[in-house]
């Protein structure tokens, strides 16, 4: 509770007003059935229409306030709650910015969607359920018992006999509920994860004629979810039943037992009225409290998941870097002796023993099978994972004593998979550099040769992209993914992969104006081609994690094995691919 403090107190206001305001309402529903019995006794019988009146007119006031109270309670509650689910939900989503890769690799895309919002809706209504029902069903319970023992304590102790049931019925409820709903919620982790990946590669499908598969594995998941939301909610749905079978039955022995009092002359019509109205307030509050804690259990489970979250140890920060204000000035990298593994108790390593230097200004290319740990490599600069043996140095500084932020905003990378965002190709440019001009725009799309088709488009720069950019080709979102990442100006680029959607020569055209209008930055360049690699300063070959060869084209062409094997094979391929 200590850490929800925090998003209560700036609300304080609204969530001591809520409860405050409801005790109005639970006034005035303590008050009215005595004032209906006063009239029955006492005004009908003599037929005392002042009498009548003036109790009348009390009990439209006190309706009045009760109304007041219950529309305060109510505009309070809902803003105690949105704002302090609001507020959990931008921590939520900070933290999950701060996740490093071995973080997020630890959840699913799915679960974090269900969290930041299933999650955080449950904990909403709950919170504004709590509010609303706070004081006002064990005010209703208290207040109405009181009321209904001095009326007749005899007949009172019928109600006693019914509370023991009921609360016993409503914790055997509760620890059946909990479990269920904490399944129910990963059910639905399950399903959202398989809809954004569905969604997501929609075209796969279509391409491969998958629909029928995907839709059997969405009916799968949906009814696994059918059944668990089931089984927590029959629970839900026992409830009212059991608490309308009390009341029924209480309510039956009360106009009895009370009927019978009245025969005898030891009670009024007009009181056992309101007595019938207490027992039935009080049952209703049992029945509202049994709800609450029926939310609540609920709720608990989806605090849980929200606290998993915020309680993820991040594992990767710069708290302890020593040169939190340097910045990458020349972007010299090197390598010493570098070992990596996704899990600490891994025995495989993914790279092992990785040693080498890149200078400013030289072009760096990796080679290798897919699976050698190219990509893990290059992430290493970055710090998107740490190493697990040896250390990586950027202008002979060890990149863990870098901020975070300015060894990030020295490099410029292009993942192997191209990311674009909803919004226009500008928007998307500018996430390089936010204060770009428009002539620096262009310049880095001419760069990257993306403005000849960008300015083919009828809205140019400003055409909406759509959702991860579906309305351009491959080659094409490779381009602008290269002058988004040059827009920053980076000391050191990473090209991981990024020209394999582009024609030849065209990614000739690229090297190019890499080799002119970025002489001074250090280029690393992940690739498949040869061709892409060759006039590379360096080139190394991996395999299996390992360095087995490096040098230049024709060093390797020389000295290592794999390398020419590669590039025979492909030369051969290239051969057979122009005959046709």
């Amino acid at each position: 509770m200590k850490r929800y403090m925090k998003y209560i107190k700036p609300y304080g206001a609204a969530f001591i007003l809520a409860p405050l305001c409801m005790l109005t309402e639970v006034f005035g529903e303590i008050m009215l059935p005595k004032l209906m019995s006063m009239i029955v006794n006492n005004g009908v019988p003599e037929r005392n229409v002042s009498y009548i009146l003036g109790i009348g007119a009390v009990m439209v006031v006190t309706a009045v306030f009760m109304a007041a109270g219950g529309i305060g309670g109510a505009y309070f509650s809902s803003k105690a709650s949105i704002c302090f689910t609001s507020d959990l939900r931008q921590d939520l989503f900070d933290k999950v910015q701060d996740f490093s890769f071995k973080n997020i690799d630890a959840y699913s895309t799915g679960s974090l969607v269900t969290r930041l919002t299933n999650d955080i809706q449950q904990v909403q209504q709950v919170t504004m359920m709590g509010l609303r029902m706070m004081f006002r069903a064990p005010g209703m319970l208290i207040g109405a018992l009181i009321m209904a023992f001095i009326m007749n304590g005899k007949l009172a102790l019928v109600i006693l006999a019914v509370i023991p049931f009921l609360t016993g019925a409503i914790v055997l409820i509760l620890k059946t509920a909990f479990p269920r709903f904490t399944v129910m919620q990963k059910k639905l982790d399950r399903l959202n994860s398989g809809i954004q990946e569905a969604l997501t590669n929609v075209r796969v499908i279509k391409s491969f004629v998958r629909e029928d598969f995907e839709e059997e594995k969405f009916q799968a998941m949906n009814l696994e979810l059918k059944d668990s939301g089931l089984k927590a909610l029959n629970i839900v749905i026992m409830t009212m039943p059991v608490m309308m079978l009390a009341m029924n039955i209480t309510t039956l022995a009360v106009v009895w037992y009370g009927g019978n009092i009245i025969i005898a002359g030891g009670m009024q019509v007009g009181d056992l009225t309101a007595f019938t109205t207490y027992i039935v307030q009080i049952l209703m509050s049992l029945m509202m409290l049994s709800m609450v804690f029926l939310q609540s259990s609920r709720a608990m489970a989806s605090v849980k998941r929200i606290n998993e979250v915020l309680d993820t140890r991040i594992d990767l920060t710069d708290e302890d870097a020593s040169e939190k204000s340097l910045k990458v000035s020349q972007g010299k990298v090197e390598f010493r002796d570098v070992s990596f593994c996704y899990h600490e108790d891994a025995d495989e390593r993914v790279l092992e023993h990785i040693s080498f230097t890149a200078l400013p200004g030289e072009t760096v290319g990796i080679i290798g099978a897919t699976g050698s740990g190219k990509t893990t490599l290059v992430q290493l600069i970055p710090r998107l994972y740490d190493v697990s043996e040896g250390s990586v140095l950027v202008d002979g500084v060890d990149v863990r004593e870098y901020s975070l932020k300015n060894l990030r905003d020295g490099v410029g990378m292009v993942l192997q998979k191209n990311v674009l965002f909803s919004g226009t190709i500008e928007e998307n440019l500018r996430w390089g550099s936010e204060d770009a001009s428009a002539e620096e725009i262009c310049r880095a799309a001419e760069s990257a040769q993306a403005h000849g088709f960008v300015t083919s488009f009828t809205d140019g720069y400003k055409m909406d992209l759509g959702q991860g950019g579906v309305n351009v080709s491959g080659g094409q979102k490779q381009r602008l993914c290269i002058a988004r990442a040059l827009l920053k100006k980076p000391k050191i680029l990473i090209l991981d992969d990024s020209t394999s959607a582009v024609d030849t020569a065209t990614e000739a055209r690229i090297r190019q104006c890499f080799a002119t209008d970025l002489k001074d930055t250090t280029k690393i360049i992940i690739a498949q081609r040869i061709g892409s690699v060759e006039e590379a300063d360096r080139i190394l070959v991996l395999d299996e994690g390992k360095i087995i060869g490096a040098g230049s084209h024709g060093e390797l062409m020389e000295s290592c094995q794999a390398y020419r094997e590669i590039y025979y094979s492909q030369r051969d391929r290239e051969r057979e691919e122009g005959a046709l």
